[in-house]
């Protein structure tokens, strides 16, 4: 029997895995980098040890610091989550010839199906060796891990050897691996996947299939389960492919097969070694606890010779710290209030007055609702993440809320380009035009009136705010009355609170203050001060860093005088395991570079200056 088990992860996947540890009565033992010292996961784990460093490279990829540290604190088991070492078979190896328990699949498994290009030779499937004009667009992936690190879409063939340099480098960071291919890119297609879970007797379960077609950057971003709208062929078809896929290398534990259906046509991508980000959804719709079964099949437990029956319909959405207006620009801060209804599952690695850094993935959170039919599901989601309190950085909760309400989901008729095709109408601002009156008057709530008399009428007041992006000025006055606005009768206004008669309708405004950002029910605001700083303002054509990160590449041969094209590639930024391109804004000279291979930025920091011509 396995009794403490030491988790090789961080964030979410690590508080999920520890979760399922103390209902069995398992004790749980977390590694951090010193970036995580003090993350949610170090926290609700009985105990940590410290992985020296930051850098993935220097702490979640180093195996052997890992063993050390399960070995240093007693425990018997590894779990290692996803991502990261979780399909590493010499990871695998050096946990089993450490005395220990690996709670996933045999290395030999991994080999076999953990890089795709070996999978793919395995099942007669051969990558493009020589790209030509023909074979485009064309996909370049990493041979390693997952998580759309390492993908790049290859339209132009003139683009393809940069896109595979940065490919190689994507991965090299996020996997220890810089091995990439290349297969066509079919367009239009359905990412549809099959949940295995097979044990040491030969008992193998597919645990029904999942749709996870909304995504970005080949990053899944909208997940659910059962795939809706396969017919019964096809599905019996995948579902039996992934079967084999697992019964051919002597598959132990939970993995996924991977397919893109187009048509009535599966195609085969992958098999995941490893747990999948969005296994709540199958877990949901089965009734069972993935992470427990990996941890019986483990301890030798025989699975039952029929999987339990599926019941409803199951959607997930990811919450990033992200803006996806901005090209998904990762955001980082402080997250003050992370809160979402009693009638959603929500697993998170992040708690109230934590810290978003630049690290790691942007991912917040995953939200699941499960419900007896599709339509409750995607209905009962949107609404908990539509009510959710989320202060602090920028979130994707507005485009995932957009996404589940959008006409081509709810008909299940999306594909892998939904966002290619639905960003701008996703991501086109749509701000409450209440929320600066509802901030100024919480603002002027309690404050004395100085100046003139009592029964003279006090002058307007005025507040400006920064709302979606652009100036909102709110007038309020201290009237006889109390407080009162143009075009709106105040009925409440306190600490928190603001309650407005708006053309007969009483609407409640819950306002919450963190140094100069305001939230208004869901509206982020910030409040701007009276008299502009002059030293803040920038030369027009200036390029300032979206994120924080690091400057990992500049443009070959990009110097201040060299003439630039809009759109052209200037440098590229690393942050949170993501390569960003920054590109000139316009046609023009390049005046000033202040960027340089292995700067540190923060966001807003002047990387350089591209004047018109």
């Amino acid at each position: 029997m396995i009794t403490s088990v030491l988790v090789a992860n961080r964030g979410e996947i690590a508080c999920r895995v520890v979760r399922t540890c103390r209902e069995l009565g398992i004790r749980t033992v977390a590694v951090h980098s010193d970036a995580d010292a003090n993350a949610l996961h170090t926290r609700v784990a009985d105990t940590a040890v410290r992985l020296p460093g930051s850098a993935p490279a220097d702490t979640y990829l180093r195996g052997d610091l890992i063993v050390k540290a399960a070995l240093a604190a007693g425990a018997d088991a590894v779990h290692p989550g996803y991502g990261f070492l979780s399909e590493n078979a010499g990871f695998a190896r050096a946990v089993q010839d450490a005395g220990l328990v690996w709670i996933g699949p045999p290395p030999e498994a991994i080999e076999a199906m953990a890089s795709k290009t070996r999978a793919k030779e395995l099942l007669g499937i051969e990558p493009l060796r020589e790209v030509t004009e023909a074979d485009l667009p064309v996909l370049v992936k990493a041979a390693a891990g997952g998580g759309g690190r390492g993908m790049r879409v290859v339209r132009h063939l003139a683009d393809l050897d940069a896109e595979l340099a940065a490919a190689r480098a994507e991965a090299a960071s996020a996997f220890g691996d810089g091995e990439v291919f290349v297969e066509p890119y079919l367009e239009g297609g359905r990412h549809v996947e099959v949940q295995v879970l097979a044990d040491t007797h030969g008992t193998v379960w597919a645990l029904g299939t999942r749709d996870c077609s909304l995504q970005r950057r080949h990053q899944k971003v909208i997940e659910e389960a059962p795939a809706p709208g396969l017919p019964a062929a096809l599905d019996e078809e995948v579902r039996a492919l992934a079967v084999r896929a697992a019964r051919a290398v002597g598959y132990a534990g939970a993995g996924t097969v991977e397919f893109l259906v187009a048509g009535d046509r599966a195609h085969f991508l992958e098999m995941n070694t490893r747990l999948q980000v969005e296994h709540p959804v199958t877990e949901a719709v089965f009734g069972v606890d993935l992470v427990a079964e990996q941890i019986r099949v483990a301890e030798g437990h025989a699975l039952a010779d029929d999987p339990p029956p599926a019941r409803g319909h199951a959607v997930e959405a990811r919450l990033y710290a992200e803006d996806p207006a901005r090209d998904w620009a990762p955001q980082t801060g402080r997250l003050h209030r992370l809160a979402v209804p009693d009638a959603v599952r929500l697993d998170t690695g992040y708690a109230d007055g934590d810290d978003i850094g630049v690290h790691y993935d942007p991912m917040l959170a995953k939200v699941v609702a499960h419900a007896p039919t599709r339509a409750e599901a995607i209905r009962r989601l949107a609404a908990a993440l539509d009510r959710a309190v989320i202060h602090g950085p920028v979130t994707n909760r507005d485009l995932l809320v957009r996404s589940l309400r959008h006409p081509e989901f709810t008909a299940a008729r999306m594909d892998t380009g939904f966002y290619d095709r639905h960003l701008p109408g996703l991501t086109e601002p749509d701000p409450d035009p209440h929320a600066p009156l509802a901030a100024a008057l919480v603002d002027a709530h309690g404050r004395s009136r100085f100046g003139g008399w009592r029964n003279v009428p006090s002058q307007p007041q005025t507040k400006r705010y920064l709302m979606a992006g652009e100036e909102h000025e709110a007038r309020y006055r201290h009237g006889r009355q109390g407080l009162e606005a143009d075009g709106v009768r105040v009925v409440r206004a306190d600490a928190h609170l603001v309650i407005l008669d708006v053309d007969g309708v009483e609407r409640r405004f819950e306002v919450s203050r963190h140094g100069d950002r305001v939230y208004v029910n869901t509206t982020a605001l910030t409040a701007l001060p009276r008299f502009p700083d002059p030293a803040a303002q920038h030369a027009p054509g200036s390029l300032l860093a979206p994120m924080p990160g690091t400057v990992v590449r500049v443009a070959d041969g990009l110097t201040a005088g060299t003439p630039v094209k809009a759109g052209e590639p200037l440098l590229w930024l690393e942050a949170m395991k993501m390569q960003h391109k920054i590109t000139a804004p316009v046609t023009g000279t390049l005046t000033d570079l202040r960027a340089a291979p292995g700067q540190q930025v923060e966001p807003g920091m002047l990387l350089a200056v591209v004047q018109q011509t």
